[in-house]
């Protein structure tokens, strides 16, 4: 047995004591058993993170014992890579089951082949032309289309959106080297807005490698159309990654960074400080969370956004503030308040939104569970299972996971019993 399950039930068990509770009442609070906390305790069952978090928010531990039990699912998150004159072309292959993959190519070889791909060659190295009224059109209508991915993406599988984001965005890149002026600088950063969707989609897919390059690749673009602060928002999309790879110091330190850019506009701050709090209820610190939620809310709330720009981050929620509130009141052991707000913030999501209505509806059943309301949890579950399996997102199906283990502990309710296959269904494989 490792050092980590034995000191952590030594500070367990500590703790409980100096607050005078016996492990009945602790049971009670966290919902598991008196006879598995006994056994945490002693060493001889691994505790989850998930149970040293609700240990620590019943026993005010301030984020102590929940450093004792990191997420099992942490991994070290994949640097975003830097952008290089001579760095090698990727190319997008479809493959003959129908799933796309990117494909890297010495850059000499690439153009020596005459292949073209998204970005492979720095935007405006080729001469421009004089801006006509068609490209002007082309823009327009190419911003009118970004609405409408945006929205199919809120219904769509996510990898089969990443080809024709790609496309697009390499369609806009090619045109810009033809244009001038305010055409070609338009042309460029709806460009990148198309790429960074793109890494969205790609990261939703379960591919992280491909989202970091592609807002890698659309960091360059708008770099090139005058848009210096989607480096600062992409510091924030690489922290997304690291939080959901469960690194909550990495998720922590990259949003700080863009949180504190003062230059940056207040929607990418907010956003940035937004998933800085994530971070922090990942790590189990709960006033460091809710000091960066209200500082995400007064950065959102003094933003007056750009109408010809698509908006950064997710349009479709009515409160983001108060959902990530939500998200990050159930990191930080805290269920039935994650709960009270999930459900009051998800009944006010647009009926088109399915993804969010997934996203943040499988987190309400998660805080539910967590909370005791086991016949409640998996009502609530069942009727998103459909959803789960159209938008196909592998953020989801992280807490499809959690759920699942979770609802292992209750095996004897019926209505665990009834969604437990249904569950499984969801999480296999697709061939």
């Amino acid at each position: 047995m490792s050092e980590q399950p034995i000191s952590f039930g030594i500070e367990l068990r500590r703790r409980r004591t100096a607050a005078g509770w016996s492990l009945t009442r602790l049971a009670m609070a966290v919902h598991y058993s008196k006879g598995h906390l006994s056994k945490v305790e002693t060493g001889l069952k691994r505790p989850t993170s998930e149970l040293a978090r609700l240990c620590d928010a019943a026993l005010c531990a301030d984020g102590v014992l929940a450093a004792l039990v990191p997420p099992t699912e942490a991994t070290e998150a994949a640097p975003l890579p830097e952008s290089r004159p001579d760095e090698e072309v990727w190319i997008m292959q479809w493959d003959a089951d129908g799933s796309v993959r990117f494909a890297a190519m010495d850059r000499r070889h690439a153009l020596a082949l005459g292949a073209s791909c998204l970005l492979a060659v720095a935007a405006g190295e080729e001469p421009a032309a004089a801006a006509s009224p068609a490209d002007a059109g082309l823009l327009q209508a190419s911003r009118a289309m970004f609405d409408q991915y945006r929205r199919l993406g809120q219904s769509a599988e996510p990898g089969a959106l990443v080809p024709p984001l790609v496309a697009q965005a390499q369609a806009l890149r090619d045109l810009a080297t033809r244009s001038a002026g305010g055409t070609r600088r338009g042309l460029l950063v709806l460009a990148s807005r198309y790429a960074e969707f793109a890494g969205w989609m790609a990261q939703e897919s379960g591919n992280d490698r491909a989202a970091s390059w592609l807002t890698r690749r659309a960091v360059d673009l708008a770099q090139a159309g005058g848009d210096r602060h989607l480096a600062t928002y992409a510091l924030a999309r690489q922290a997304l990654i690291s939080f959901y790879a469960g690194d909550a110091a990495t998720t922590i330190a990259l949003s700080g960074r863009a949180a504190d850019t003062k230059d940056a506009p207040p929607r990418i701050r907010g956003l940035a400080a937004q998933q800085e709090a994530q971070g922090h209820a990942l790590a189990g610190d709960h006033q460091a969370c809710m000091r960066r939620l209200e500082t995400a809310r007064a950065l959102l709330s003094a933003d007056a956004g750009d109408p010809t720009l698509p908006v950064i981050g997710s349009s479709n929620l009515t409160d983001p503030v108060s959902m990530a509130t939500g998200w990050c009141l159930y990191d930080l052991g805290r269920p039935q308040q994650a709960a009270d707000i999930l459900d009051a913030e998800t009944a006010l999501l647009p009926g088109h939104s399915v993804r969010n209505q997934v996203r943040y509806g499988m987190r309400r059943a998660l805080s539910h569970a967590a909370a005791g309301h086991i016949e409640h949890a998996c009502s609530v579950a069942g009727a998103l299972l459909g959803p789960v399996s159209q938008v196909d997102s592998a953020t989801v199906r992280a807490d499809v996971r959690r759920l699942a283990r979770l609802l292992t502990r209750h095996g004897s309710n019926a209505a665990v019993r009834e969604i437990t296959p249904q569950l499984t269904s969801v999480l296999r494989p697709t061939a």
